[in-house]
C-alpha cells in the first residue's frame, strides 16, 4: 500500500516587527561608531599628525557621549527601570555595564595606538612628547622659570577636611590629588591643585627647534602642563611631607529639560547652562597606577561607583593633542591641501541674484566653499535693494561672518528677522551672547519654541529687484550656517528663486516667529509636522511597487537611523523585496541581513577626512525617482522633536549628480566604508578582485578640482545607486578587527 503523502507543513508566521531583537541599542550602536574614529588612528596608512587628530577627536566625543548619554543611563539604573525606553528594550543596568566593557576596551586600543605607535613615530620625525621625569638641563631650568613666573600665581591649593568641604570641579577639568602629611602624623591628608585650564595643554622647551629639518635633533619638545607643575608642588604645601600627586580628571551630567511652562526661554537656559557646570559626576579618569587610598578618595568625594572609575594607562585628556596637531610645518604628515573649487553658476555671474535667478544652484561642502553662502547673506546685507533677511541660526562660529553681516543689515535699517536656537547642545552659551549682540544691533531675534527644537536650515532674502519687482532668494542645507565646521563637514546647500520654495520658506518663518497655521506645503516636507509620516508613506509606496512588479529602490545617506516606525517600514519594504541601501554614518538601530525581515537591506558607514553630515534620501517611485535632502535624520528626535526642513531637488541636472555623483559614489566606497553585520559590529568593506578601488571623498575631491560644479562639468562615470554592491548575507565575524 503506498504511503500516505504528508500534509504540507504550514507556512511560518511573519516575524513580529515590534520583536526588540529585531533592533540594535543606541548607546552601544553609537560606540560602534567611536570605534571606527579610532581606526582612523590606527590606520598605517593614515598621514601621522592626522592619526593623533583622530585620537583626540575620539577622547571629544568619549566627552560628549559621558556629558549626554551616561548621565540619564544613570538614572534610569537609580529609578529601577526594568527595560528601556528604546526599541530594544535593553534593561538601563545592561546597557551601563555593556558601556563600561566597550569604553574600557576601547580606552585601552586609543592608548596603544597613541603610546605604542603614534608617539614614537612622531618622535623619528622631529616632534617629542616629554613627562617631567625626562626633563634635564636647560628644558628643566626653563620649566623652573616658567612655573615660578606665570603658573605658581595662577594656582590655588584646595585642602579637603571637615572645614574644607572637596571642592566642585569644573567639567572636564584636569586636576592633581595631592597626598599629604603634616610631620609626625601618621594619617595622611589629601588636596587638589586644578590644572588651570586657559593656559596650554603643552609647553614648548628650549630644546625644540622648529627651523631644524634634519634628524640630528627634535623641531618640538613639549611637555604636558600638569607634569611642569607636578614638581613643583611643594611650594604650594610650606612645611607638609609630600606623598604622590595624581591626575585625574572629571565629567559631569551635562544634560537638561526645559520646563514647557517656561516663561523666558532665555532666562531657563540661561540658569540651565549655569547648573550644568555642577552636574553630577558620572565618569573619573584617572593616572593608571594611582595608590588604592587616593582613588578610594576621589571616588566616594565624588559619590560616584567603582564601575564609573576608568584608570588611564597614559596623558590624560587626549583632546589637548589637537595643540600638537595644530604645530606649523609637517606638510608630509598631514593630508594633502585643497581648495575648495567655486562652482561655476557663481563665478560666471555679476551677482549672487543674478546667478540664482538663472536656475536652482547645488552646492558640496567642503569640496565647494562655503564662501557662496557667507557672500550671499553679505550681500543682502549690504545691497540697498534687499529689504529683509529672515535666517536660522543653530550653529555657527565664535567669530560669525553671517550674524556680523545681519547686524549691519539691521543697522542700515533693513528688515532682519533670526531665529536663535537656544538649546543647540553645547553651543547654548555662544547663541546666547550672539542672541544678545544681534538684539543690541536692531535683529529681532526668536528663540524658536519651549518643547522643540529648531535644526533646520533656512535662510530667506526678501529684495526690490531692478525692474520694481519683489523677488524672494532662499537658501536652503543640510549643515549648519557655520564657516569652521564647513571647511570639515559634508553638506549640501541649495539655493533657489523658485516662488514655490520662496512661498514655502516665508511660511515657515512665519510659523516659527508667529501664530500663523501650517499651511499646505508646496515643497518643503516639514517636521514634526508631516515629515515622519510622509518618509513612512514613501517607503511603503516603494513595497507596494515591489509588490506590483514595478521599480522599486531605496538609497540614502544620513547621519542616524532609531526612529522605530521608520525602522518597521524599511523591514516591510525589504520583504517585499526592496532593495534598500544605506550610508549611515553613526547610529543605526536597524539590523541588517536578517532572514525574512532585512535581506535586502545593506547598511554601511564610511569615516574619512571629513565629517560625513549631509542627508539624501532616494526612492525609485517606479521609474520615476524622487531625491529629497535637508536637515533631518530619520532619528527620533529629529523626527518629533525639531523644526526641520527636508526639500526636493527637481531640477534635471541637479537630480542627476545628487544620484549618480553624491549618492551612488558614497555608496561605491570601498576604502574608507564600513559594512554593518547582523550583530551590530562592522566590518571593513574591502575591493572585490580586479574591482577599482573607490575612496568616496577623494573621488568628490577630484570632481571638484576636475571642475565639475552645479551647472555642469564631466558626469559620474556611471550611475553607482544603480550599480553599487547588493547586499550579501553577512556572516557574523569571529573577532573584531
Amino acid at each position: 500500500m503506498p504511503p500516505t503523502p504528508a500534509d504540507p507543513a504550514p507556512p511560518a508566521p511573519p516575524p513580529n516587527l515590534d520583536d526588540p531583537a529585531l533592533y540594535l541599542n543606541r548607546e552601544l550602536s553609537w560606540l560602534e561608531f567611536n570605534r571606527r574614529v579610532l581606526e582612523e588612528a590606527q590606520d598605517p596608512t593614515v598621514p601621522l599628525l592626522e592619526r593623533l587628530k583622530f585620537v583626540a577627536i575620539f577622547g571629544s566625543n568619549l566627552d560628549e557621549f559621558f556629558m549626554v548619554r551616561v548621565g540619564t543611563i544613570q538614572q534610569k539604573v537609580t529609578a529601577k527601570m526594568p527595560v528601556g525606553s528604546g526599541a530594544d528594550r535593553l534593561p538601563p543596568t545592561v546597557v551601563l555595564e555593556r558601556i563600561a566593557q566597550t569604553v574600557r576596551e576601547l580606552v585601552a586600543a586609543q592608548y596603544r595606538a597613541l603610546t605604542d605607535d603614534i608617539l614614537p613615530a612622531l618622535q623619528a620625525k622631529g616632534v617629542v612628547l616629554r613627562r617631567a621625569g625626562e626633563l634635564t638641563g636647560d628644558d628643566l631650568r626653563f620649566s623652573r622659570e616658567l612655573y615660578q613666573r606665570e603658573i605658581f600665581p595662577v594656582l590655588t591649593p584646595l585642602a579637603t577636611d571637615p572645614a574644607h568641604p572637596f571642592p566642585h570641579l569644573l567639567n572636564k577639568s584636569l586636576n592633581l590629588a595631592v597626598t599629604l602629611r603634616r610631620p609626625g602624623d601618621a594619617d595622611p591628608l589629601y588636596a587638589v591643585v586644578q590644572v588651570p585650564s586657559l593656559l596650554p595643554r603643552f609647553v614648548q622647551l628650549p630644546s625644540s627647534d622648529p627651523n631644524r629639518n634634519g634628524s640630528d635633533g627634535p623641531r618640538y619638545v613639549l611637555v604636558p602642563l600638569e607634569d611642569v607643575i607636578r614638581p613643583h608642588l611643594a611650594d604650594l604645601f610650606p612645611g607638609m611631607d609630600l606623598g604622590p600627586a595624581v591626575a585625574f580628571r572629571v565629567t559631569r551630567d551635562s544634560e537638561y529639560e526645559i520646563d514647557d511652562d517656561a516663561d523666558d526661554l532665555l532666562q531657563a537656559v540661561e540658569a540651565q547652562v549655569k547648573a550644568r557646570r555642577r552636574g553630577q559626576a558620572v565618569r573619573l579618569e584617572i593616572e593608571a597606577g594611582a595608590p588604592a587610598d587616593v582613588e578610594q578618595f576621589l571616588t566616594n568625594a565624588l559619590d560616584l561607583d567603582p564601575a564609573d572609575v576608568f584608570p588611564i594607562p597614559g596623558l590624560l585628556d587626549p583632546t589637548g593633542l589637537f595643540q600638537v596637531h595644530g604645530l606649523p610645518g609637517f606638510a608630509e604628515l598631514r593630508d594633502p591641501p585643497f581648495a575648495p573649487v567655486p562652482a561655476a553658476a557663481f563665478t560666471q555671474a555679476a551677482s549672487p541674484w543674478a546667478a540664482i535667478r538663472g536656475r536652482d544652484i547645488l552646492v558640496h561642502h567642503p569640496y565647494e566653499p562655503f564662501a557662496h553662502v557667507v557672500d550671499f547673506i553679505q550681500a543682502a546685507a549690504d545691497d540697498p535693494r534687499v529689504l529683509a533677511i529672515k535666517q536660522t541660526l543653530y550653529r555657527t562660529s565664535s567669530d560669525s561672518p553671517i550674524v556680523r553681516a545681519l547686524q549691519r543689515a539691521a543697522d542700515a535699517g533693513k528688515q532682519v528677522t533670526a531665529v536663535i536656537e537656544l538649546k543647540a547642545r553645547l553651543d547654548e552659551e555662544r547663541n546666547i551672547l550672539w542672541a544678545k549682540e544681534m538684539e543690541k544691533a536692531g535683529v529681532h531675534v526668536v528663540y524658536g519654541f519651549v518643547g522643540l527644537k529648531t535644526h533646520c536650515k533656512v535662510a530667506l532674502v526678501v529684495r526690490r529687484e531692478e525692474d520694481n519687482s519683489i523677488r524672494r532668494y532662499v537658501h536652503l542645507a543640510s549643515g549648519n550656517y557655520n564657516p569652521q565646521t564647513a571647511r570639515i563637514y559634508t553638506d549640501l546647500g541649495f539655493f533657489t528663486g523658485n516662488p514655490d520654495f520662496a512661498d514655502d520658506v516665508s511660511a515657515l518663518f512665519n510659523y516659527l516667529t508667529g501664530y500663523a497655521e501650517l499651511p499646505q506645503w508646496r515643497k518643503l516636507i516639514v517636521a514634526p509636522s508631516r515629515l515622519q509620516t510622509a518618509m513612512i508613506e514613501k517607503i511603503d509606496r516603494e513595497a507596494a511597487n515591489a509588490r506590483d512588479g514595478k521599480p522599486a529602490r531605496i538609497a540614502a545617506k544620513l547621519n542616524g537611523l532609531l526612529e522605530p516606525a521608520v525602522v518597521k517600514a524599511l523591514y516591510r519594504a525589504s520583504q517585499a523585496g526592496v532593495r534598500i541601501d544605506l550610508v549611515c554614518r553613526g547610529i543605526c538601530s536597524l539590523r541588517p541581513g536578517i532572514p525574512g525581515v532585512s535581506e535586502t537591506i545593506r547598511v554601511v558607514s564610511v569615516v574619512d577626512r571629513f565629517l560625513e553630515h549631509s542627508r539624501i534620501y532616494y526612492f525609485e517611485n517606479g521609474g520615476q525617482p524622487e531625491v529629497f535632502t535637508g536637515s533631518a535624520d530619520w532619528m527620533d528626535r529629529n523626527l518629533s522633536r525639531r523644526v526641520e526642513v527636508i526639500f526636493p531637488v527637481d531640477q534635471p541636472d541637479l537630480k542627476a549628480r545628487v544620484i549618480d555623483e553624491i549618492l551612488g559614489v558614497s555608496l561605491a566606497d570601498n576604502v574608507k566604508a564600513r559594512e554593518l553585520l547582523p550583530d551590530g559590529s562592522y566590518r571593513r568593506v574591502v575591493p572585490a578582485d580586479g574591482e577599482p578601488r573607490v575612496r568616496s571623498q577623494l573621488r568628490f575631491l577630484e570632481l571638484a578640482e576636475a571642475g565639475r560644479g552645479p551647472a555642469g562639468g564631466p558626469p559620474a562615470a556611471e550611475s553607482a545607486v544603480l550599480t553599487a554592491p547588493a547586499p550579501r548575507p553577512a556572516k557574523r565575524p569571529r573577532g573584531r578587527r
